[in-house]
């Protein structure tokens, strides 16, 4: 095995693509409040923030009054719609198994709340491959706040220098960089690889499979 005891994703867009049921829960959402529905790349883009920041930004309203009330209604609609338009990429849940088989721990830290993480795991994947989860409403403060990630790497009981973690946005890459621990990009989301390229980032791959064959080397 390579150099690390720890391997922490984020979920959405590095380990599955819920970006059907994210766009049929914003587009819902903004409608019902009676917003303008911006066209789906941008509501793409806001992906990896928490919502009510994403709902800041799609409504153009910063502190937008509304924004916990939008929160609950997405929630409520992600219900029905999110786990069942939820697909985890090729080679992610083998992945995951294959790298706990060879003693390293798995972790996941988001900004999707704990329990659809464990849902989409446990009815998409039929398993639940990791160790340990912090969700949105896990950590202390959203990424790239690395509270989260210092959470998740006590819990598994990692240093630093022993935890990798991989995410698809470029607030991944500056959670990893404020918790001090290397990063491995992924480009299944809206960060470029040039974008990438301006942060401290150990690899940066075009799919997940070639982050795991990173971290055996």
């Amino acid at each position: 095995m390579g150099k690390y005891k720890a391997c922490v994703f984020d979920f959405d867009l590095t380990l599955a693509d819920s970006s059907v049921g994210i766009l049929i829960c914003f587009r819902h959402t903004l409608k019902k409040f009676g917003y303008v529905v911006p066209n789906d790349s941008i509501i793409y883009n806001t992906i990896g923030l928490p919502l009510v920041d994403a709902f800041d930004l799609l409504t153009g309203i910063p502190n937008n009054p509304q924004r916990m009330d939008m929160q609950a209604e997405y929630i409520l609609k992600a219900n029905d719609e999110m786990v069942k338009n939820t697909f985890f990429y090729d080679g992610a849940v083998d992945g995951l198994v294959s790298l706990r088989k060879n003693g390293v721990k798995i972790g996941v830290v988001s900004s999707k709340l704990r329990f659809r993480i464990v849902e989409s795991f446990e009815k998409k994947a039929g398993c639940m491959p990791v160790d340990e989860l912090i969700g949105l409403d896990d950590a202390p403060k959203p990424k790239p706040d690395p509270g989260g990630l210092m959470l998740c790497m006590e819990r598994l009981g990692v240093k630093k220098n022993e935890t990798l973690y991989i995410g698809d946005n470029i607030i991944d890459a500056k959670t990893a960089m404020a918790a001090g621990v290397d990063f491995a990009a992924v480009l299944t989301g809206s960060t470029s690889k040039d974008e990438f390229r301006t942060l401290d980032n150990v690899f940066i791959a075009d799919k997940l499979t070639d982050i795991f064959n990173f971290i055996y080397k």
